[in-house]
């Protein structure tokens, strides 16, 4: 028996559509889905293979919905097949097909919903925070969603890598040294100096957060006064690396906390330093890509990359831009847009087919002109970006938004979010809305042990699926319970959803969407108390019932595959399936 009932009765609907209209494309059939019916009395599935192939066929709908229902009516695991609405088919299961799946999701563990191995190589980066500070709030649900994601894939089949690029090479790490050495005086009791050397710098000294403090009693301790009466030019390159370093050993911690973990941190300085920008940006010119020339002033709001003055713009409208983008100044220097290209020319040398980015709702005009110079860079290639947004969240407690971290001084720190409430909550619930909505995460729902948090409402499933499996002595020989004897309506809408799984993972790995997989685990957590709380009025659903031996192995068998699928999810979502309610 497949691990996804859903993708063998699709292969079904096609063998039996194919009989029925044998000349349709491949472009047709790939758009045939076979998905759950969302109301129980129009059976257990529904497909739209009519619809789809109906007009490439030159055929009426209804007719062709009629003509396959009739086929798929006739197939040994089919109890029913109707034509419904405008050219849909609605399939009803035999129950045995349903109850075959639970010794299968058994037999597979976790393993069930993994996708086939498949070839693509996927990179995914996330977070990628300027490495000048501690995460905030909002670097936080670009980390979880980016995170989620890349396990997500790799769930589905997909080889992933998951990247932080580091910006390691702009004026934000300039002014970060400069603000590290205002804290190695003040590390060395030079009070004056640091105050004297602040007044001095243009725009004043940018990061003042107290997280800098001991990065400047570090540098004090490692260096002495070596820097303190120094010129700039001297120290300036040293401090910014040793800051850059401390800064990312900081945000790695903060990740860690956060289960996050990534395999690859990629340097920009790095990247720029070894000519990667301009191979990139010639590889454009040999393609006759970019050429000098002048954008018209734009309307609104002025980017920060246009200026009134001749410049090397790259075509991107030839890739669906809106504008033609500039790649060097008037100055020669290169663009933060150029090094970015050449940030994933590199990724495709090493052999990614498909990258996405996980970015802040801010850089949404930034998604266009990064696809376009993607799908320059691949040529005839098959490479392609992605490109995932998330919104601002406001965190919220009793009813008040949290404004700042003592430490940092002007926003939330990742840090304080997690010591709060842990590092699930902050994980499931950052998931619990799609990631382009604005959210709120309130602290006190966070910690609420009910409904309405949907993080304990799951993993309070699994800890009572533990607690009847621990209650039954562990019982090892589930795999060969007799599942007739599940024939309760809240048992089959159990068995129902835990089969979508293989097909959830598939489709929200597809779409790029791990929101999806907390709402499933949501449902599925539903599912399973409205079975626990039906045994509690009907004394013949109890999972084990002394008197029933084969009754109890059928319904602990249930019971296991449940944990087993919530398992899996969680797996997904990095969140910790507990093993009981404290």
């Amino acid at each position: 028996m497949s691990t996804n009932l859903y993708a063998e009765l699709r292969d079904l609907v096609l063998a039996e559509l194919s009989a029925l209209l044998p000349e349709l494309p491949p472009d047709v059939r790939a758009r045939i889905e076979l998905t759950p019916s969302r109301d129980a009395a129009h059976g257990d599935m529904a497909t739209n293979a009519a619809m789809v192939a109906a007009k490439p066929a030159g055929k009426n709908p209804r007719e062709v919905a009629a003509a396959l229902a009739l086929r798929l009516q006739a197939l040994d695991d089919i109890a029913k097949a109707e034509p419904a609405g405008p050219g849909f088919v609605n399939i009803t299961l035999k129950p045995e097909i349903l109850l075959r799946q639970v010794p299968v999701i058994l037999a597979a563990g976790e393993a069930y919903g993994t996708g086939p191995s498949r070839d693509q190589k996927i990179n995914v980066e996330y977070v990628s925070a300027n490495p000048t500070g501690p995460l905030h709030v909002g670097h936080c649900r670009g980390a979880v969603v980016g995170d989620a994601l890349a396990n997500l894939l790799a769930k589905a089949g997909y080889p992933v890598t998951k990247e932080y690029y580091v910006n390691d090479a702009g004026a934000q790490v300039i002014a970060l040294a400069r603000s590290v050495y205002v804290r190695y005086l003040q590390a060395l009791n030079l009070q004056e100096a640091a105050q004297i050397y602040a007044a001095g710098v243009p725009g004043g000294i940018q990061y003042g957060g107290e997280y800098l403090v001991p990065v400047g009693q570090a540098l004090a301790r490692d260096h002495g006064d070596k820097f303190a009466a120094a010129p700039e030019t001297e120290w300036l390159d040293p401090i910014r690396d040793f800051a850059v370093s401390e800064m990312l050993a900081l945000i790695r911690d903060d990740l860690a906390a956060l289960h996050v973990n990534h395999d690859v941190f990629t340097s920009e300085r790095a990247l720029v330093a070894s000519g990667a920008v301009e191979r990139a940006l010639e590889a454009l010119r040999q393609r006759g890509l970019l050429y000098e020339g002048t954008l018209e002033p734009p309307k609104g709001k002025t980017p920060e990359d246009w200026e009134p003055r001749e410049q090397t713009l790259f075509r991107s409208t030839q890739f669906g831009d809106d504008v033609d983008r500039p790649v060097k100044k008037s100055d020669g220097s290169n663009t933060y847009f150029a090094n970015d290209i050449a940030c994933h020319e590199d990724k495709m040398a090493r052999g990614f087919d498909a990258m996405i980015d996980v970015l802040g709702a801010d850089h949404g005009g930034y998604t266009k002109r990064m696809q376009a110079a993607v799908r320059a860079l691949a040529g005839n290639g098959a490479a392609r970006l992605d490109v995932v947004l998330c919104q601002i969240v406001r965190v919220m407690k009793d009813g008040e938004p949290v404004r700042m971290s003592k430490r940092a001084g002007t926003f939330v720190e990742l840090r304080d979010l997690i010591d709060e409430v842990g590092p699930d909550a902050v994980r499931f619930l950052m998931l619990m809305r799609k990631s382009d909505a604005q959210m709120e995460f309130d602290l006190n729902a966070a910690v609420a042990q009910t409904r309405d948090n949907p993080v304990f409402y799951v993993q309070y499933a699994h800890a009572r699926c533990r607690s009847v499996l621990r209650l039954a002595g562990e019982p090892t020989e589930l795999q060969q319970a007799k599942l007739s004897v599940l024939n309760a309506p809240e048992e089959l809408t159990l068995i129902r959803r835990l089969i979508t799984w293989p097909r959830v993972v598939e489709a929200a790995a597809e779409a790029r969407e791990p929101h999806r997989i907390a709402f499933f685990l949501y449902d599925l957590a539903g599912e399973f108390h409205a079975l626990w709380n039906a045994g509690r009025d009907d004394a013949n659903l109890r999972f084990i019932q002394a008197d029933q031996p084969a009754a109890t192995q059928a319904r602990l068998a249930l019971v296991a595959a449940t944990a087993v699928i919530i398992r899996s999810g969680l797996g997904v979502l990095g969140v910790n399936p507990v093993e009981e309610m404290r």
